[in-house]
C-alpha cells in the first residue's frame, strides 16, 4: 500500500505491513457552490459524532440518512420501504449492511491498491479527508472522501426523482499524475422487495429473506426485487405482484450482482459472474466496471431505485433503458424540476431571504420548509377550488351538501375566500356557514415522525393519481396548531378560518381531541396491549394555542372576530370521554377520564349516516349544536378555573401532562404554574376583547350561564382570602364541584336548548376578579433565585387542606412567565439574568436545559434500606428470619433490600395485602404505613415527575430542548417590544441576542453536531443534536425572524421597525434576490451593497441603510408611492394581507444609526 507521510501531531500505528494513521483532523463548516448549487459542508465529518438527517422531497419520498452513509428510506410511508424501516439507533449501526457500498481496486505505477471510500474500519490506512454536503433547500445530501495517497476523489450523494424514485449519483475524479486505472464494485445492500409492512420487517425479517426473490433482465441491467409470495398463515394464495426496480447509467456494466455475497471475492481479486436469479438473500444492486481516467477527468454515473412498481411500470421502464443518455438527461431535469417545486412551495410561505449572512437565511428556509410539511401551506392563495369544497362539505355533511348544491354549481370552478363565506353567510344556515368557515386548503402536511420517534407515524400523499395536489393536513392537535400559527404571518386571511377549525374541535366540558385532520378530528382509544397507550386530554392546548390564534386575528380584522362574540356558527366536539365527579378525582387524581364506549358507537354510526359531523355533539332535534364563539372562550375557562388551586396552579387531572409530555407523572398530583401564565395572558386579552365589545350582553346556554354564574361567585367570596392550605381546599373544592355538576348536566341530559344573558359587566368583573386571583398566585410562585416555579405537587388526601410542594427550577416556566404579558422591562431583566446563572443554564451550548442536570445513584448506591429502620420494624424482621424474600432480601454483606422486582409503591401495597392473608396480618396491620413511607423515603417517589427525571434524551436529564429553547427566545422578543423608551430595552435586547445565539446557524458543526441550518428537537449531553426536521422549535424561531426585521400588525397596519436586526446582516456588495410572487411568476430582484430582501405574503421587502427614513412602495400597474412614515395605512395593508398582487414591492430605508452594529451574545 502507498505509505504516505503520517498526519502531524500524530503517531503511526502499524496494521500488519500497512501504517494506521490517525489523527484529530479538524471539522469546519462553510458555505459551497456543487454545479451551481449552494451547498454547506462540514468538512472531515467523519471526526463528528454520526448525527441523523432528513432529506426532504417535494413528492412523497421520503429518506432519514446517518452522517455516517447508513439509511433508510422509500414512498408514502414506512410500509413501502427501499431499505428497512428501523429506529435510527439501528441504522447507524447498519452502515456496512445497509445502503451505499463501493469498492475500488486502482492500479498506477504497476501497483494495485485496494480501497473502500467510507469504509469504517478502512479509516487511516490512507491519507483522506471525508467530507459531507447538504444542499439549502435540503434535498440533496452528498458524500465525499478525498484519497490524497491516491490522487482520487470519490463522491456519492442521493436526490429524488418525482418520476423515477431514489437517484444515487456517483463520481470518481482524478488528480494524479498519469493514467489511473480504476476498477469497482458499486452500489447498495438490503434492498426490501415490494410488499413489506414495516412492523413485519421488524419483528420478522428472517422469515421474510426467504421468501426474497432477486432477479435480473439482463438486457438493460434492470434489476427486480420481489416477494415469491406474500407471507401469510392463512391457508390461501396471496400473489406478490408488485416490485422494488433498480438500474444504472453512466458507465458500462462488466457484471450486475443481485446480492452482496460476492464482494469479498471482488476484495481478493477474484473474477465475478452476473447473477441473474437470486433466491433467499437479502437484495443488493452492484455494478462491476473500469475505466481509466487522467489527471482532471472523472467518471459520473447514477443507479436509480423505486418501490410499489407493477408490471406496466416495470415495462415502460424497460422501454426507457433502451435509450440511457436521453433517460439520464430526463431524470436530472425531474431531480431539477422537483428542487424548484419544493422551492416554490416554501415560497408561499415567506422563507426566502438575502442577507449577509447565507446560513441564517438557509436557517429560516427549512424552518418554513419543516413548518409547512407539518402544518401545510396554501398553494393558490385565497382562491377556493369550488369542487374541492364541495367534497370536503359532503364528507362532513351530507345533507347540507345536498341542500346548497344549487349554490356551489352557480359559484362555478373557483371563487375567492371572502365571497365564498359571504354566500355561506347569505344562506343562514349554519352548518354551511362552519364548514366553509372551516375549510382550511391546505396541502404537504404529514404527521410527523421518523426513525427517531418510532412512536409516530407518518404518510404522504401530496399529489392524487391525477397528478394534482392532494388538499388534506392531519397533526396531533399540538402540533398542527401551532405550526399554523407561523403561518398564519403569511396567510392572514385564513386566520378565522383556523380560529374555527380549533374552537368547533373542542369539547363541551373544555378540553380538545388527541388529533386533527382534514376531515374533522379523532381521539385515543386505549389499547390494553401497548404500554404506551393512554387517553385523556393535555392541560395547555385549549389557552395558549387558541390565545395566539385570536391574538392574530385581533391584529388582522378585529371586526370578524368581534362579529363571532355573537353569532351561534360554532360546534362541540363529542369526544367520548368522560371526566368524574369531584369526589372520585380526589380519590384517585390519575384515573379520573372513563371511555364512553356508547357514545363512541353512536358518535360512529352518525359519521356513517351523515359525514365527519356526527363526531359533533347534536341537540334534541338531531341537529349540530351551535353556539357563539363568547361560549366557546368561556367554557375552557371555566375548565381551568375548575381546577384552580390558589398559590399553586392549575391542577392537572385529565391523564395527560403538558407541553412537556415527559413529566407525565405530574398527572394526578402535579399543578401547572405554566398554564396559568399562560392563562394569565388569555385572560388579559378576553378582557381588552370584552371591553370593546358593543353588544350590552350576549346569550349564553342555560348550562354553561349557570357553571358561569356559580363560578364567579366562588371567585368573588375568595377573592380577599389570604393564599393557605386551608383556602386552598376550600376554593378547590367549590370550583370543583360547580364544574362537576356542569359536567354532569351535560353528560347525563345534553344541552337543554334554553339560553340565558350574560351581561358585559358580568363578563368583565370575571375576567377582573380572575386576573386579581392569578396576579396574587403569581407572585406567590417568584422563587428566592429570581425565577418562577413551573410545576408544584400538591396533598389532596388532607380534608382540611391542600399543602404545597415545589419542584426545582424548571425553563418551562420561564418561558411562560415572560410570554404572560405580566413583568415590568425591570422584572423581566432580572429574570433573565437570574436564569443565566442558574443551573439550568449550558455554558457548552449557549443555551438551556430544560431543568437541571443531575446524577441518579448508582446501582450499589440505590435500595440498601438502613439497619436502624430495618429493626424498628417488627415485619421486615420477621420476614428475614423466616427466609421470606416476597418484600425484602439480605445480601452475603448483611445489607437489606427491598425486593428486586418491586417498581412503585403499588408493589409494596399488593405484597403487603399477600402477606397479611399468608401468616403476617397483625403486623401487616401495624406497620404498612411506615412500611410505605420507608419505601418512599429511599426512593422519593412523590418527587417523581415522569420520565424526565430517570433518561438521558428527549426532554429528559441534561438535554436542551430546542423548541423550549426558542419559546423562551420568543419570550424574550416580546419582553424586549414591551420595554421600548425604558432603560431596560437595551439590556433586554442582549439577552434575545445571546439566546439566539445558542441556536443552530450560530454555532460551528461540531459544536451543534449537524448541520447548523437544520432544526433539531434535542440536544443530550453526551451527544450532538438529534431528532431532525418537524420540531415545534420551527415555529417560534419564524416569528422571531420576523420579529428581528421588525415587521409588526397593528390594529390592520403593517409597520417596519427593525430594532433587532444588526448591520452584519445587510450584504456587503450587490446580489440578486430571487423570488416568486403572487402571482406564481419566479422574479428576481437586484440588491445593492448595504440591503438586505425577505417576502412578506409573498411581496419582496428590501431594507436599505440610509441617512433618512422612507419607505417606497412600487405597485404592479407601475405607480410608485414615497413616504417618510416607516408603515403602511390599512388600506395597503390589506392588499398585502389578501395577496392581491397590487403592490410589487416595498423599499424601506432604515436609519443606520438606528441599526446595532455588534456581534451576537452578551458576557
Amino acid at each position: 500500500m502507498i505509505n504516505g507521510p503520517p498526519v502531524i501531531g500524530c503517531k503511526l500505528i502499524f496494521s500488519a505491513a500497512i501504517p494506521v494513521r490517525s489523527g484529530t483532523e479538524k471539522v469546519e463548516g462553510r458555505q459551497v457552490v456543487v454545479d451551481g448549487e449552494e451547498f454547506y459542508c462540514i468538512s472531515n465529518s467523519d471526526q463528528m459524532r454520526p448525527f441523523f438527517l432528513s432529506i426532504v422531497s417535494s413528492a412523497d419520498h421520503w429518506m432519514f440518512i446517518s452522517s455516517n452513509g447508513a439509511l433508510t428510506a422509500g414512498r408514502r410511508h414506512p410500509d413501502l420501504a427501499l431499505f428497512p424501516y428501523y429506529t435510527d439507533d439501528k441504522i447507524h449501526d447498519a452502515v456496512e449492511i445497509t445502503g451505499s457500498k463501493t469498492i475500488i481496486i486502482v492500479e498506477r505505477g504497476g501497483k494495485k491498491y485496494l480501497w473502500e471510500p467510507f469504509f469504517e474500519r478502512g479509516r487511516g490506512i490512507y491519507q483522506a479527508e471525508r467530507n459531507l454536503y447538504k444542499n439549502f433547500p435540503g434535498n440533496k445530501i452528498i458524500f465525499e472522501e478525498i484519497n490524497e495517497d491516491l490522487g482520487l476523489t470519490f463522491r456519492n450523494g442521493w436526490a429524488s426523482s418525482g418520476q423515477f424514485g431514489w437517484v444515487r449519483q456517483s463520481s470518481v475524479a482524478s488528480s494524479a499524475a498519469g493514467i489511473v486505472k480504476v476498477h469497482l464494485v458499486d452500489g447498495m445492500q438490503n434492498l426490501l422487495p415490494c410488499g413489506i409492512g414495516s412492523q413485519f420487517q421488524l419483528e420478522k425479517s428472517t422469515l421474510i429473506d426467504a421468501y426474497k426473490k432477486n432477479e435480473l433482465l439482463p438486457e438493460s441491467g434492470l434489476g427486480l426485487f420481489l416477494l415469491s409470495s406474500i407471507p401469510v398463515d392463512r391457508p390461501e394464495p396471496a400473489e406478490s405482484l408488485r416490485a422494488t426496480t433498480v438500474w444504472s447509467a453512466g458507465i458500462p456494466r462488466r457484471n450486475v450482482l443481485l446480492s452482496s455475497v460476492q464482494l469479498e471475492k471482488f476484495r481478493q481479486g477474484l473474477p465475478l459472474k452476473t447473477e441473474i436469479d437470486v433466491r433467499g438473500e437479502r437484495g443488493a444492486y452492484f455494478i462491476e466496471s473500469e475505466f481509466s481516467l487522467r489527471s482532471g477527468q472523472s467518471r459520473h454515473w447514477m443507479i436509480v431505485a423505486d418501490v410499489d412498481q407493477g408490471p406496466s411500470q416495470v415495462a415502460n421502464l424497460r422501454r426507457l433503458l433502451r435509450s440511457p443518455v436521453r433517460l439520464q438527461k430526463k431524470i436530472e431535469a425531474d431531480i431539477a424540476q422537483g428542487t424548484q417545486e419544493l422551492w416554490r412551495i416554501v415560497a408561499c410561505g415567506d422563507g426566502l431571504q438575502k442577507s449577509a449572512r447565507p446560513l441564517g437565511d438557509a436557517r429560516h428556509f427549512n424552518n418554513v420548509l419543516f413548518n409547512v410539511m407539518r402544518g401545510g401551506v396554501f398553494l393558490d392563495g385565497y382562491q377556493i377550488d369550488l369542487a374541492d369544497l364541495f367534497s370536503f362539505v359532503h364528507h362532513a355533511n351530507s345533507s347540507v351538501a345536498t341542500r346548497h348544491g344549487t349554490l356551489f354549481r352557480k359559484l362555478g370552478k373557483t371563487a375567492s375566500r371572502t365571497h365564498v363565506l359571504a354566500l355561506a353567510r347569505e344562506s343562514a344556515d349554519a352548518n354551511l356557514e362552519r364548514l366553509c368557515q372551516e375549510y382550511l386548503p391546505l396541502t404537504f402536511s404529514r404527521r410527523h415522525g421518523d426513525p427517531s420517534r418510532p412512536w409516530n407515524r407518518f404518510s404522504i400523499t401530496p399529489r392524487g393519481a391525477d397528478g394534482r395536489r392532494v388538499l388534506n393536513y392531519e397533526g396531533n392537535w399540538r402540533d398542527i396548531f401551532q405550526n399554523w400559527e407561523a403561518l398564519a404571518v403569511s396567510f392572514p386571511g385564513f386566520v378565522s378560518g383556523m380560529v374555527c377549525k380549533f374552537v368547533n374541535a373542542s369539547t363541551a366540558d373544555g378540553y380538545n381531541p388527541y388529533r386533527i385532520t382534514r376531515d374533522g378530528f379523532d381521539w385515543e382509544v386505549h389499547d390494553p396491549h401497548d404500554p404506551w397507550s393512554h387517553i385523556g386530554y393535555w392541560g395547555d392546548h385549549q389557552i395558549i394555542y387558541l390565545l395566539k390564534l385570536l391574538e392574530i386575528l385581533e391584529r388582522h380584522e378585529p371586526e370578524v372576530l368581534r362579529d363571532f362574540l355573537t353569532r351561534d356558527i360554532f360546534a362541540f366536539a363529542n369526544v367520548p370521554y368522560k371526566i368524574k365527579p369531584y369526589a372520585q378525582l380526589l380519590e384517585n387524581p390519575r384515573d379520573t377520564v372513563d371511555f364512553d364506549s356508547e357514545m363512541d358507537q353512536l358518535t360512529r354510526q352518525r359519521v356513517g349516516e351523515i359525514g365527519a359531523d356526527g363526531k359533533l355533539v347534536w341537540d334534541k332535534n338531531d341537529c349540530v349544536r351551535h353556539v357563539n364563539l363568547t361560549e366557546k372562550l368561556l367554557i375552557p375557562l371555566l375548565a381551568k378555573f375548575g381546577n384552580f388551586i390558589p398559590g399553586a396552579g392549575i391542577w392537572l387531572n385529565t391523564q395527560r401532562p403538558e407541553w412537556n409530555d415527559a413529566n407525565n407523572a405530574l398527572v394526578g398530583n402535579g399543578v401547572s404554574m405554566v398554564t396559568l401564565y399562560q392563562l394569565r395572558r388569555h385572560l388579559a386579552f378576553c378582557r381588552e376583547l370584552f371591553l370593546s365589545f358593543e353588544a350590552s350582553e350576549v346569550d349564553l346556554s342555560a348550562e354553561v350561564a349557570d357553571w358561569f354564574s356559580a363560578t364567579l361567585t366562588i371567585l368573588k367570596r375568595h377573592r380577599q382570602a389570604k393564599i393557605g392550605d386551608s383556602e386552598r381546599r376550600k376554593m378547590l373544592d367549590a370550583l370543583g364541584r360547580a364544574a362537576g355538576n356542569y359536567r354532569r348536566q351535560i353528560y347525563s341530559d345534553g344541552f337543554s336548548g334554553l339560553k340565558i344573558a350574560a351581561t358585559k359587566d358580568q363578563l368583565l368583573g370575571f375576567l377582573d376578579v380572575a386576573l386579581t386571583l392569578i396576579d396574587e398566585s403569581i407572585r406567590a410562585n417568584l422563587r428566592a433565585d429570581g425565577l418562577y416555579h413551573s410545576y408544584n405537587l400538591v396533598e389532596l388526601g388532607n380534608r382540611t387542606g391542600i399543602p404545597v410542594r415545589r419542584l426545582s427550577e424548571m425553563l418551562e416556566g420561564q418561558a411562560a412567565i415572560l410570554g404572560a404579558n405580566i413583568l415590568t422591562a425591570k422584572e423581566s431583566l432580572d429574570l433573565l439574568t437570574a436564569l443565566k446563572r442558574s443551573p439550568v443554564y449550558r455554558a457548552d451550548q449557549k443555551s438551556y436545559l430544560l431543568y437541571p442536570d443531575r446524577s441518579l445513584p448508582r446501582f450499589v448506591e440505590k435500595n440498601n434500606l438502613p439497619a436502624v429502620s430495618v429493626a424498628r420494624l417488627q415485619l421486615l424482621k420477621r420476614l428475614l428470619a423466616d427466609g421470606n424474600r416476597q418484600l425484602v432480601e439480605r445480601d452475603v454483606s448483611g445489607v437489606c433490600h427491598f425486593q428486586p422486582r418491586i417498581t412503585n409503591a403499588g408493589d409494596v401495597k399488593a405484597i403487603l395485602k399477600q402477606l397479611a392473608v399468608g401468616g403476617y396480618a397483625s403486623l401487616v396491620k401495624r406497620e404498612s404505613a411506615q412500611v410505605l413511607e420507608l419505601f418512599e423515603k429511599m426512593f422519593d417517589h412523590r418527587s417523581f415527575t415522569g420520565r424526565s427525571g430517570t433518561f438521558f434524551g428527549y426532554e429528559g436529564l441534561g438535554c436542551i430542548y430546542w423548541h423550549m429553547v426558542s419559546k423562551l427566545l420568543l419570550a424574550t422578543q416580546e419582553s424586549f417590544f414591551r420595554a421600548d423608551a425604558t432603560p431596560f430595552a437595551g439590556r433586554l435586547a442582549a439577552c434575545y441576542r445571546d439566546i439566539r445565539a445558542g441556536i443552530g446557524d450560530f454555532k460551528t458543526p461540531e459544536n451543534y453536531g449537524a448541520f447548523p441550518m437544520d432544526p433539531y428537537s434535542h440536544t443530550p449531553a453526551q451527544s450532538g443534536a438529534r431528532q431532525p426536521g418537524l420540531t415545534g422549535q420551527v415555529k417560534e424561531d419564524i416569528l422571531c425572524r420576523f420579529g428581528e426585521l421588525g415587521l409588526s400588525v397593528r390594529e390592520g397596519r403593517i409597520h417596519f421597525a427593525p430594532q433587532l436586526l444588526r448591520q452584519e446582516e445587510f450584504l456587503l456588495s450587490a446580489a440578486t434576490f430571487t423570488y416568486l410572487d403572487v402571482g406564481g411568476n419566479v422574479c428576481k430582484l437586484r440588491l445593492e451593497p448595504g440591503t438586505l430582501a425577505f417576502t412578506y405574503c409573498q411581496v419582496p421587502v428590501v431594507y436599505q441603510l440610509t441617512e433618512n427614513p422612507f419607505l417606497a412602495i412600487e405597485f404592479t400597474n407601475g405607480q410608485k408611492h414615497r413616504q417618510v412614515e416607516l408603515s403602511l395605512d390599512e388600506k395597503r395593508s390589506r392588499t398585502i394581507f389578501e395577496r392581491t398582487g397590487a403592490i410589487k414591492s416595498i423599499i424601506c430605508g432604515l436609519s443606520s444609526a438606528q441599526i446595532p452594529n455588534s456581534t451576537v451574545g452578551r458576557d
